[in-house]
């Protein structure tokens, strides 16, 4: 049975924010040495919980948030084990699979941690070791690095996003750009497989709703602001939209060029909805009229749960309470791995939570996501994602702010 998913693809795309060659199969990762570990028994009154991150390397600045929104959904929690207490134990993924094995094997090995959440983009260099060696310690975690172990339903690790699949192409892309009045769309990518395979499975949605895909270039170097020839690809071939899968930091300027050369079309990015583009003047200036891709409900919403999200934050100091995309994740991975624990119940060893989540499907992060996020399967039936533009200093949400969905070509 297929299940609902929001924003497959943009989520995996935003594994591009880091110089990242995601879900490559030719890395040599190894599974490492030594035993689970992972803090044994129950939970107990405290719990140290792993976090795996870029604290180093050309990956840190855009992961920094991570630590902060998994800080601040611990600090914000008020539920069934609220009396027990969280510890937040890091460690580096140095922007690098062999980096991500190393703190994979430091939280399990030497801090003994008892559960562990993942906010790396090289995450696929850890993944053979905490599902075999480590493979009693629950891991929580966005499936946005390409690991094929996140496709599985009955390991240790538990996504709190949906799984990508570009075998699979949605109709909602398409539906967009159409709704936008495109009729030729260019494509821009970052040189990594799953860039380039997202990038790939959006043309195919925009091909499929009778538009045409203009200059495409999937071999963009990663972090590069050298736009000059994509400009050029896009003004030559004629494009009134551009469909990206690379990371804000490229977009801008890409951005500034095309409005130099007095394009005024429609450009949509996977990435930079958060506070770091609202905290740069430059950015805000550029970046008018984008048109911004999302996976959970934007804090422009003003619901429940992302009343409690934007609070949250702002009390971590956060001072707009709009997570970034790293942010967002260390919040998830924490929330689902507190969702776990209360189903499991608050003294639950690590081999019961496992089992537990194994069998569930109604996770939300609490309402921040319009549809659970099934653990026992990762195919779904429906693409959603929500989309919003930038306008004067902050992000507006288009279709009257609900999610903008489609389902599989046949």
């Amino acid at each position: 049975m297929r299940r609902r998913g929001v924003a497959v693809v943009s989520m995996a795309c935003a594994a591009a924010l880091v110089l990242s060659a995601c879900g490559s199969d030719d890395e040599e990762t190894g599974s490492g040495g030594g035993g689970g570990g992972g803090g044994g028994g129950t939970a107990g009154g405290t719990v140290d919980v792993g976090i795996l991150t870029a604290l180093s390397g050309p990956g840190a600045a855009a992961a920094a948030g991570s630590i902060r929104g998994a800080e601040a959904r611990f600090a914000s929690y008020d539920g069934e084990c609220s009396d027990m207490e969280f510890n937040l134990v890091e460690a580096d993924d140095a922007s690098s699979a062999q980096g991500a094995l190393a703190g994979a094997q430091k939280l399990v090995q030497q801090d003994d941690v008892f559960a562990m959440i993942n906010v790396s983009a090289f995450f696929y260099g850890a993944s053979p070791f905490l599902t075999s060696a480590a493979g009693t310690v629950p891991v929580f975690g966005g499936a946005w690095d390409g690991a094929q172990e996140w496709s599985a339903t009955d390991d240790n690790l538990f996504n709190s996003g949906f799984v990508p699949n570009y075998d699979v192409v949605y109709t909602s892309y398409g539906d967009f750009f159409v709704e936008q009045g495109a009729t030729t769309v260019a494509g821009i990518g970052y040189v990594s497989p799953s860039s380039q395979a997202g990038l790939e499975a959006g043309l195919a949605s925009i091909e499929n709703a009778g538009l045409e895909v203009g200059y495409t270039n999937n071999s963009v170097q990663f972090g590069s602001t050298d736009v000059g020839p994509l400009v050029l690809g896009i003004l030559d071939s004629g494009a009134d939209a551009v469909y990206t899968t690379i990371n804000f930091d490229t977009s801008l300027a890409l951005v500034a060029g095309l409005k130099q050369a007095g394009w005024e079309g429609t450009f949509v990015s996977p990435t930079g909805y958060g506070a770091d583009l609202l905290a740069s003047e430059p950015a805000v200036e550029i970046g008018q009229g984008v048109i911004f891709s999302n996976a959970f409900t934007p804090v422009e919403a003003g619901t429940e749960a992302t009343d409690a999200l934007k609070a949250a934050l702002q009390e971590s100091g956060n001072e707009s309470g709009t997570p970034g995309f790293y942010e967002s994740q260390g919040w998830f991975g924490a929330d689902l791995f507190l969702y776990g624990l209360e189903q499991a119940g608050c003294d639950a060893s690590q081999e019961e939570v496992i089992s537990t989540l194994q069998q569930t499907d109604d996770w939300d992060a609490n309402g921040l996501y319009p549809t659970p996020i099934p653990q026992t399967t990762t195919e779904y039936d429906e693409q959603c994602s929500f989309y919003l533009v930038l306008e004067g200093d902050g992000f507006q949400p288009l279709n009257d702010g609900e999610p903008f969905c489609g389902t599989p070509v046949e």
